[in-house]
């Protein structure tokens, strides 16, 4: 059991700042009807989760090995992301119909894969923490303590759902509106920053650029 609690308030401190797997979620909880945002949530969660155990177990030899798949992850990141924020900026939110869909179920996954496996910072963050953290433990606390981190996410993005359906009506148009810029222009900034260490890692497409 202290194991677990220690991986429950790692997964805590791992998952609940704000950041694009966040903003995801809480724009889904106030665009779309209950259902379909628990759904959303679900799909964030069960990447979240594998990026988890990807991270505790294996990521961090994988990436530091190869060079190109860091330089994949960062591009193709990179420009995901700023679709993303684009797309918040030109939406127009309206609160007197919440939609059954805002994506597709199948672009819903794409952007749940991609804001979670396709976010470097995500990667380092867990690989660092989670993969030190692995190291440290004995062999005996390593399942319980993943159980742990892996609980927390369930536990923060099914909680951060409910509360902000639950309390979305609360909010006019203007107020998810600006949500929305505050929103897209935060995951603007994280894509430009993915950008950018993808031309870091590049210097010839850099020296082009130039």
């Amino acid at each position: 059991m202290e194991y677990f609690i220690q991986g429950l308030i790692m997964g805590f401190a791992y998952v609940a700042p704000i950041g694009v797997q966040n903003l995801f979620v809480i724009n889904a909880a106030l665009s779309l009807k209950r259902r379909y945002a628990f759904l959303t949530a679900m799909t964030v969660i069960f990447f979240d989760v594998t990026l988890a155990l990807a991270c505790f177990w294996w990521m961090g030899a994988v990436m530091q090995e190869h060079l190109w798949l860091q330089k994949a992850i960062l591009l193709i990141g990179s420009l995901v992301v700023l679709h993303i924020g684009f797309g918040l900026l030109r939406s127009e939110p309206s609160t007197e119909d919440r939609q059954d869909v805002s994506l597709s179920p199948v672009k819903t996954v794409v952007f749940a894969c991609v804001v979670t496996w396709f976010n470097p910072q995500a990667l380092i963050d867990g690989t660092m923490m989670l993969g030190a953290f692995h190291v440290t433990l004995a062999e005996q606390g390593a399942l319980p303590f993943i159980s742990g981190v892996t609980g927390a996410s369930v536990i923060w993005f099914l909680s951060l759902t409910g509360l902000v359906s639950a309390f979305s009506r609360v909010f006019h148009p203007k107020v998810l509106k600006g949500i929305n810029v505050v929103s897209g222009v935060i995951i603007l900034y994280y894509g430009g920053r993915l950008f950018l260490n993808f031309l870091a890692l590049c210097p010839d497409i850099l020296h082009l650029l130039k």
